[in-house]
């Protein structure tokens, strides 16, 4: 009651009485295509000074921004080809076996987003920014705030059909853009000299360690020959006796190789696994051939020379040339992947390659002002079309006398500082 007799005193003091009730049954205002026309012919410079005035305040703010400049570089990763090894291997019989093991592949979907996140890795950031100062050039302090400048700088992308890496980097300056993109190339190289990344370069990352091993095997076995030749006096075995410590040095090793082959195997493939099945049984029929001979892979003085052929004085000389020629061979297999698996580098070529070098932009690629200039004047014209329908409903709203008297009411509302009781 109390809001009720606080409106009916506003209109009595504001001399507004109240309007007479509508009629229930009147006709509707309705809005038709001719009003709209008369509306914008009406308040046209209303749309032509806001279009206007919207496509000039952008020409201004396009003037005032900064030329950008990009520059890219286009890469070549390695490509995913048959190897060498994989036909020489089958050349080499049982001594082959164990290149298996470092054969296998990464299985990537697409090897290329291995090599573009190496790209966006830390160490080639870090190595970025340490090198063109960019903590200076960004105006940084931490060495990880002109690194994330740099990201939001530079796109690495190979998400392209031509199977390339396109490398981006935008700056003020185009000679600067130019070096910092082919920058991203040195400094990948740098990372990479002491990764193997192909398959070809992870063989013979595999087979040189593991022939630096056995070179140091075979040296300490002929040291060790040599210091029995001389505590002996014994510096030749007959034939009969060489050739079964050669031929049981020959299997030792083989089962060696095996061994390795199947190891590898076993990490990704299951027990039914046909060429691990096979492999196996390749390994229990060498160690038969071995045990044969009385020999055992486990135990390196298992053999057993009959004493008919070498005298007792002469077992000991006997073990340690068992020693180098099992050795040699193991040395012999290693060498023989170690070269294939070096042809495979040499025929893969870099690990990337340049297609397109960076050069320096003579265009830049932002702003684009008449780009900006033309978004401008067509939110320009739309806005004026929004004031001119805002204006013209206005005034049909002040010249409607019963609308023209809520409104004139509302501003009293507004203006009093009373508020009405609750």
């Amino acid at each position: 009651m109390a809001t009720e007799t606080h409106y009916s005193d506003l209109q009595e003091s504001s001399g507004v009485l109240p309007p007479p009730p509508a009629p229930s049954s009147g006709p509707e205002v309705e809005i038709t295509l001719l009003d709209l026309l008369i509306t914008l012919a009406e308040r046209r410079r209303t749309i032509l000074y806001v279009t206007v005035a919207c496509a000039v305040l952008a020409a201004g703010i396009s003037l005032l921004l900064h030329n950008r400049y990009t520059a890219t570089v286009v890469l070549l990763p390695p490509q995913q080809n048959s190897s060498i090894g994989s036909a020489l291997a089958s050349q080499l019989g049982n001594l082959g076996s164990v290149a298996a093991l470092a054969g296998g592949s990464l299985g990537l979907k697409n090897p290329n987003d291995m090599y573009v996140a190496m790209l966006k890795s830390q160490t080639v950031e870090d190595g970025m920014v340490r090198h063109f100062e960019l903590q200076r050039e960004y105006h940084k302090r931490l060495l990880s705030e002109a690194r994330k400048a740099l990201e939001s700088h530079s796109t690495v992308e190979a998400t392209g059909k031509d199977g390339l890496i396109h490398i981006s980097v935008e700056d003020w300056n185009p000679d600067r853009a130019a070096e910092l993109a082919n920058g991203y190339v040195d400094q990948f190289r740098d990372l990479s000299k002491n990764l193997a990344l192909t398959e070809a370069q992870r063989r013979a990352s595999f087979f040189s360690q593991q022939l630096e091993t056995a070179k140091n095997n075979l040296a300490n076995a002929e040291e060790a020959m040599k210091q029995t030749e001389q505590s002996t006096g014994l510096i030749q075995l007959d034939s009969q006796a060489r050739a079964l410590i050669e031929s049981a040095a020959g299997l030792r090793a083989q089962i060696t190789a095996k061994e390795v082959q199947i190891q590898g195997m076993q990490t990704y493939a299951t027990g039914q696994n046909a060429q691990l099945v096979e492999a196996q049984q390749e390994l229990d029929s060498l160690r038969t051939q071995l045990a044969k001979l009385g020999g055992s892979e486990d135990n390196a003085d298992s053999l057993i020379v009959p004493r008919g052929k070498v005298p007792q004085a002469s077992l000991e000389y006997v073990r340690k040339l068992r020693d180098v020629r099992y050795n040699e061979t193991i040395f012999e297999i290693l060498a023989r992947q170690y070269e294939i698996a070096q042809l495979d580098v040499a025929r893969e070529g870099a690990t990337v390659q340049v297609v397109d070098p960076a050069i320096v932009p003579d265009k830049k690629s932002f702003p684009k002002r008449t780009l900006i200039v033309l978004l401008a004047t067509i939110g320009g014209f739309f806005l004026g079309l929004l004031i001119a329908f805002s204006q013209g409903a206005w005034a049909r709203l002040k010249e409607d006398p019963e609308s023209s008297a809520k409104l004139d009411l509302l501003r009293r509302l507004l203006r009093s500082k009373r508020s009405p009781a609750v």
